[in-house]
């Protein structure tokens, strides 16, 4: 069990991991980027908040891989801790704390790769929504999942979530976007970095582990990429284009 080899508490432990059947990739034909860790320079855009107000979600990441709490009350629990002179954030700071986000070295050059052979792309993100339809408006990706906050009339957050990519769920979002593009599951690549992509591995033609957090996700995966640029899955992709 990948349980047994993961350095943290292992999701597998409360989801459901009833075996998928997985079809070998034909052709590429889309290929789907985590987002934290993959396509920005950070491993968590959430995280990337929380240290900027100097606050920590650790309690409630154990909770909720613990299957105590789900994907909404973990959103509710983050925003709580977000305030400026003890009032609720607005959508436009949070943006503009997210604004100097680095880019993955490489991300333009993979992505124009990809584009140049037709290939479709997508993200899909437990990561904040506003950070991640930046990225992919810059890089010019086609589809985008991923989590958000609301807002009232006045632009506050209100401290509820829209939750579109279920953390530990993340291949019934690689489902939905194969139905919506048009593209079987087996011409699907998907490059992500943590246990929580594995599902995506899973159910795709084709995974990769790009720079990969833990030996579970470089053991799940196809092909693995150790080093932090993405033009080192051209090589890859080159394989599967006819």
């Amino acid at each position: 069990m990948h349980s047994d080899i993961c350095k943290k508490y292992c999701y597998r432990v409360t989801r459901d991991t009833r075996a998928s059947v997985r079809n070998k990739i034909k052709k590429l034909e889309f290929v789907v980027f985590d987002m934290d860790g993959v396509l920005i320079d950070i491993d968590s855009s959430w995280k990337y908040v929380h240290d900027f107000f100097n606050t920590s979600n650790e309690k409630s990441v154990e909770e909720y891989l613990r299957g105590r709490i789900d994907d909404l009350e973990f959103i509710r629990r983050d925003v709580s801790l977000w305030s400026v002179d003890g009032k609720p954030l607005k959508k436009e700071k949070l943006v503009e704390i997210l604004s100097d986000v680095p880019l993955m070295n490489g991300t333009y050059e993979i992505v124009d790769f990809l584009r140049n052979h037709k290939i479709r792309t997508g993200i899909v993100s437990a990561g904040l929504d506003v950070l991640a339809n930046r990225v992919a408006m810059d890089l010019g990706i086609d589809f985008v999942y991923a989590n958000g906050v609301k807002t009232d009339d006045d632009g506050f957050l209100t401290g509820e979530g829209v939750v579109d990519v279920r953390l530990m769920y993340k291949d019934d979002t690689v489902k939905r976007l194969s139905h919506e593009a048009g593209i079987p599951l087996y011409n699907i690549a998907v490059v992500g970095n943590s246990c929580f992509d594995i599902p995506m591995f899973e159910v795709a033609g084709l995974g990769i582990a790009f720079n990969p957090e833990d030996d579970c996700v470089r053991r799940a995966a196809d092909f693995v990429v150790e080093d932090k640029n993405l033009t080192s899955l051209i090589s890859i992709f080159e394989r599967f284009l006819n």
